[in-house]
């Protein structure tokens, strides 16, 4: 077989795989974000469909798609279509620059758990999702309803005003690491976990965690879909299956925004004080290992992520802005000013 065609059949295969995994994970993690709130409020939650709830997910699919597709009147057919639709395009894209772990080998080649290995991969991220505004901002204007557009603009500013202060911290992570490749700044925290970004950047990390849950719409950030005073903002008049694709978009994203907490501050795939390489495994064994370890620590975060917002209060809009151009954006600079520094100087 030509070698150009294995390698397309390869690539197609980890789309594949990659995309099912993130679509399947974002399903179950919708069952796990229900129990985690039940279990805080000290009640059962979903429980009936399978065994502890199991097939919950897969019987909220099936209702969203047997429900009635309704489109408001006086709403923009087209645009109202397309907002969903983009929003979760926009939603799976990042994923192709993102390791899920190290190497294996397959028909005597070695190759990347990842699907592309960009030389600029953060900066493709960053650049993709920062379009995913116009999913909801489509939606919300397409709808002709004034909650859902309060909601959209809301949430556009709140993107753009926390998208600064984010990159801002990733650039100090480009000064330590040397390098844009999300691959290349896993490995240059190998060496020791003491070399992980979070413990040598712990400013940074801060003001990236802050800025990357305000990012993701989540408590205390929500103010784009605020029940009390939205009701449920810019999907508002979304039902049935539209619904369902914003709603596993933002799952999605939640699942991103963990992994780049990974990747970016605590080492990726690697493991504290062991080295696969040293073990004498096989490589497809490491890279499976590799695969366990990356997400474990990603569904951590999914889990914080989870915590926090059903153990916070929502944030006024005010206080939000207030947050973000008066605090997290001095500090971001501050953070990037004395990286610099010690950068120049080492």
């Amino acid at each position: 077989m030509e070698e150009w065609i294995i390698d397309i059949l390869i690539s197609l295969a980890k789309t594949l795989a990659f995309f099912g995994v993130i679509l399947l994970w974002a399903a179950y993690i919708t069952l796990g974000e229900r129990r985690f709130a039940s279990f805080f409020q000290n009640r059962l939650g979903p429980n009936r469909a399978g065994i502890f709830g199991l097939l919950q997910p897969l019987a909220d699919g099936i209702k969203f798609m047997m429900k009635e597709e309704i489109i408001p009147k006086n709403a923009n057919r087209a645009f109202y279509l397309l907002g969903p639709t983009l929003f979760i395009t926009i939603a799976l894209i990042p994923w192709a620059a993102i390791p899920f772990g190290d190497t294996v080998v397959i028909a005597g080649r070695e190759v990347k758990l990842q699907i592309v290995d960009l030389n600029v991969g953060i900066l493709f991220m960053i650049a993709v999702s920062s379009i995913g505004v116009y999913g909801i901002m489509i939606g919300g204007w397409a709808s002709n309803n004034k909650y859902s557009l309060l909601g959209a603009i809301r949430s556009s500013a709140q993107l753009i005003s926390y998208e600064i202060t984010m990159g801002i911290a990733l650039a100090a992570v480009f000064l330590l690491s040397g390098s844009l490749s999300t691959r290349d700044i896993i490995i240059a925290q190998m060496q020791s976990p003491w070399h992980w970004n979070v413990f040598v950047q712990p400013l940074g990390f801060i003001v990236f965690f802050v800025s990357i849950l305000a990012e993701t719409n989540r408590v205390p950030f929500d103010l784009a879909e605020a029940e009390s005073e939205l009701i449920v903002g810019y999907h508002t008049e979304y039902g049935a299956f539209k619904f369902a694709m914003y709603m596993l978009s933002e799952y999605i994203n939640l699942i991103t925004a963990s992994a780049l907490i990974t990747l970016l501050y605590f080492g990726g795939w690697g493991i504290p004080f062991v080295d696969l390489g040293r073990l004498g495994l096989s490589v497809n064994l490491a890279g499976l290992i590799s695969v366990i370890v990356f997400l474990v620590k990603t569904g951590f975060f999914v889990f914080v992520f989870i915590w926090i917002r059903w153990t916070l209060p929502r944030f006024r809009y005010d206080q939000l802005m207030n947050l973000g151009w008066k605090i997290l954006l001095p500090l971001a600079l501050v953070n990037l000013f004395g990286t610099a520094v010690v950068a120049l100087l080492v």
